[in-house]
């Protein structure tokens, strides 16, 4: 099932066009990653859904729907700090959003036990470390059991091991089948998190599909030997390889498809290339996000 809808959504301030055009599809139990550096359009698109900010152009549909108070019913949302009283109690503070959402405060409970936090819910607010106030936030979403959760950088701001709380905070959410769209300027924390995911960059669309298919590449073999003319020459006569660079002694060389690591090696070493070094690096969701950034042009006036 279709759960969020994008066609061309628009958004500029002045001469910044924040949002450029952008259209998605987030289907249901996805854990959707809006990826981009500072200033891509992640917060303005979030805004936009969630009726904070009004597009000037485009539309979108929640649950097959025009946007709408029931649908927003549907949705928990953490776009902006949330504001919690810093003297109340963990459970206080959740009884005040049960009343401001009209939700039945016997689901305070649950959210506390589900974001680890149900042995403090009797602490104040301000005693809490960053990691945890964050984890109040996420369970206050959780209130009265929305079918969405939108974030907006989520883990921004907190230490390691905060990071690390909510994430698998986040996970743990994903595996009971809720769907989530996530914005975040973290590489690693869309590779790890997400199962699907749009690059932006300055409001436009660099890529969108499976954070698997994004990152399946072809591994990087990085060479190096003690006859690098022979080696440059083997490398540039070869049928495996599909490409290759050379930096001082260091050879970096994209291998054609289904041909491994393995091979290229036993072709050398039957070349009488002896290899002071062969190191395999993995293809990441980090090295496309940067190619597809590096490759990008701004679009034409």
């Amino acid at each position: 099932m279709i759960v969020l809808e994008t066609d061309r959504l628009d958004k500029s301030y002045g001469a910044v066009h924040a949002v450029n055009q952008l259209s998605l599809t987030v289907e249901s139990g996805q854990v959707y990653g809006i990826l981009g550096p500072n200033g891509s359009g992640k917060t303005t698109t979030l805004s936009m859904l969630m009726g904070i900010v009004a597009p000037d152009g485009g539309s979108f549909r929640w649950f097959g729907e025009k946007p709408s108070p029931a649908a927003n019913i549907r949705i928990g949302a953490l776009i902006e700090t949330p504001n919690f009283y810093p003297y109340l109690s963990l459970e206080q503070n959740l009884k005040v959003v049960c009343r401001i959402k009209g939700i039945d405060e016997s689901d305070i409970s649950r959210v506390l036990s589900l974001v680890s936090l149900r042995e403090r819910r009797r602490s104040r607010f301000a005693t809490l470390s960053l990691g945890m106030k964050q984890r109040l936030a996420l369970g206050a979403l959780l209130l009265g059991d929305p079918e969405v959760l939108v974030l907006d950088e989520p883990t921004n701001g907190l230490d390691p091991e905060g990071i690390a709380e909510v994430r698998n905070l986040i996970r743990q959410v994903a595996s009971t089948g809720k769907t989530i769209l996530l914005a975040s300027h973290i590489l690693d924390e869309v590779e790890k998190v997400c199962t699907h995911v749009v690059v932006l960059k300055k409001g436009n669309k660099l890529a969108e599909g499976k954070v698997d298919s994004l990152i399946q590449g072809r591994d990087l073999v990085i060479l190096e030997s003690e006859e690098p003319e022979k080696l440059n020459s083997s490398l540039s006569q070869s049928p495996l390889v599909e490409s290759f660079s050379r930096e001082g002694l260091e050879f970096r060389v994209e291998l054609k498809p289904d041909v491994k690591h393995a091979d290229l090696n036993r072709e050398l070493i039957g070349s009488g290339i002896v290899l002071s070094r062969m190191e395999v690096r993995k293809n990441r969701l980090e090295d496309q996000f940067l190619e597809l950034v590096k490759q990008s042009k701004p679009p034409m006036p």
